[in-house]
């Protein structure tokens, strides 16, 4: 006989904005889904920067959002709504949500889910789809990365850091990060970047026009700004893109933008949690195609710095903001 499902499940609350203790565990309803959805039992869940920053009050959900934060799970298809389509009951799933991925149920468009790739734990696959989805419409759909050309990735250390190694390798380029100590550097080079410059001790845009016989690189992906975004251009190629993703180190930047003109460059952006389910849906697509294959093969593997149970998602958030972590924070749910 089928067990049915509780009508109430443990949720993590932001009680108020502010320090990682006003994540609270609690008590609440159990989503049901909607056309189009399933409803996942997690498992486990990411941990990720946007989290952090809705806690404190400078990330809001969406309106039509759950308030829970957690955008990224892995777990099991435990129901399904009207016309769903491709998953069932049972099936083993990673998914991109709108929020509430900090709870032991959450619900999400069946087109933004993907199959867990063989051979990877559930601890593994919660670390795919925030950074995946965004390295991927970042660095090869928006930034268009060909084989042969030239990337770095600011925090390269990172879960987007590392992902966009992984896969900026993976596909043919040659690949700078940035870290801020030896270790984190290390780590960087393990993964396969061919260059790994500490910004404490050196400036990245001197390192990389040595490295480039003063050419600079074709693609920056960067989540610092400030001002990173002028020396970014410094470091740019003759016609590079440069993506912007997060603004670590404030939004806003007094710039000459006179080298963008003469350099003919491309300064771009997005964000992820606003696009629209086809969009994440085309993006799903997308990885499940080219990129599953890869970790599917062992070419590339989610880094995973720390897990802590559920209810511990305040210690979580502390060790994300200590910026100590290598690699992925997970939520071990169930």
């Amino acid at each position: 006989m089928k067990t049915p499902l509780p009508d109430t499940m443990t949720a993590i609350e932001v009680t108020e904005p502010g320090r990682p203790g006003v994540l609270q565990p609690s008590t609440i309803a159990r989503p049901d889904p909607a056309a189009g959805e399933i409803l996942i039992k997690v498992e486990a869940a990411g941990v990720n920067r946007p989290d952090v920053m809705q806690r404190k009050g400078l990330y809001p959900a969406p309106k039509d959002a759950s308030p829970i934060p957690g955008l990224e799970v892995a777990g099991t298809v435990a129901a399904l709504g009207p016309d769903t389509g491709r998953f069932q009951v049972g099936d083993k799933v990673c998914a991109l949500v709108h929020g509430g991925g900090y709870a032991e149920y959450c619900t999400v468009a069946g087109t933004n889910a993907l199959p867990v790739p063989d051979g990877l734990s559930m601890i593994e696959a919660a670390c795919l789809p925030e950074t995946f989805f965004t390295v991927w419409t970042n660095v090869f759909d928006r930034g268009r990365l060909q084989a042969g050309e030239t990337f770095l990735v600011h925090g390269g250390s990172s879960g987007i850091g590392t992902t966009a190694i992984m896969l900026a390798k993976a596909f043919g380029a040659t690949v700078f990060a940035t870290a801020g100590n030896a270790e984190k550097c290390a780590a960087c080079k393990k993964l396969g970047a061919d260059y790994a410059i500490n910004y404490h001790e050196e400036d990245y845009v001197e390192a990389i026009k040595r490295a480039t016989g003063r050419r600079g690189v074709d693609l920056i992906l960067d989540m610092v700004g400030g001002d990173y975004i002028e020396r970014n251009i410094a470091a740019a190629a003759d016609q590079a893109r440069i993506v912007q993703i997060a603004f670590l180190n404030g939004p806003t930047a007094e710039v000459n933008f006179t080298m963008l003109m003469i350099k003919r460059l491309t300064l771009t952006g997005s964000t992820l949690r606003i696009r629209t389910v086809d969009e994440k849906a085309a993006i799903a697509r997308s990885l499940e195609e080219k990129v599953w294959p890869l970790i599917a093969q062992g070419t590339v593997r989610p880094v995973i710095h720390a897990t802590f149970p559920l209810t511990e998602a305040a210690k979580a958030h502390e060790t994300m903001e200590s910026s100590a972590h290598i690699g992925k924070i997970v939520l071990k749910v169930a």
